[in-house]
């Protein structure tokens, strides 16, 4: 069975992201869209909250699974029996970090390759971080992510606020 693993903090999920998935499921057998636990950053959705968007999402996928992981990327693709690990492109500036990373994680699991797919062009500007900044200020994130992450991000926002009123 040829497995890939697409890690990443997907807070929140984007239809760039979709696009990838889409795509990386074709080539594989089976694609684990995996949430890393970066305890560096600062999420807006829990790692929970993310995992649960992901699976509503990704629910007409048959060979599309989601789990979360915390470490080295390579080592839990290695721990779920992956080829290969998926990283999405949006712009050749991704790619210097993006090359060196591969390059690391072959050193260190060399049974493991990475695979790297552009987003289509009409994807390639849009980010979790613009996303998210699009929508505090009621901006329309209708075209930029699945309608179920655009109202979770409305609810989050709204909560936010109406917590910030009363304190």
């Amino acid at each position: 069975m040829r497995i890939a693993v697409y890690p990443g903090s997907f807070d929140p999920v984007t239809n760039g992201h979709l696009d990838v998935i889409e795509r990386a499921a074709l080539l594989f057998d089976q694609l684990i869209v995996a949430v890393s636990r970066n305890t560096a950053k600062k999420p807006l959705f829990t790692v929970a909250e993310r995992v649960d968007i992901l699976r509503e999402v990704l629910q007409p996928y048959y060979n599309v699974l989601v789990d979360s992981f915390e470490g080295l990327t390579v080592h839990y693709a290695r721990s779920q029996n992956a080829q290969a690990i998926i990283r999405g492109l949006r712009a050749i500036s991704d790619f210097e970090n993006e090359f060196m990373m591969a390059l690391t994680n072959k050193k260190l699991v060399p049974s493991v390759d990475t695979l790297f797919l552009m987003t289509r062009a009409e994807y390639s500007f849009i980010s979790s971080s613009a996303v998210k900044e699009v929508a505090y200020f009621g901006g329309c994130v209708q075209d930029l992510v699945p309608g179920a992450v655009e109202k979770r991000l409305h609810r989050k926002f709204n909560a936010r606020r109406e917590a910030g009123r009363e304190g």
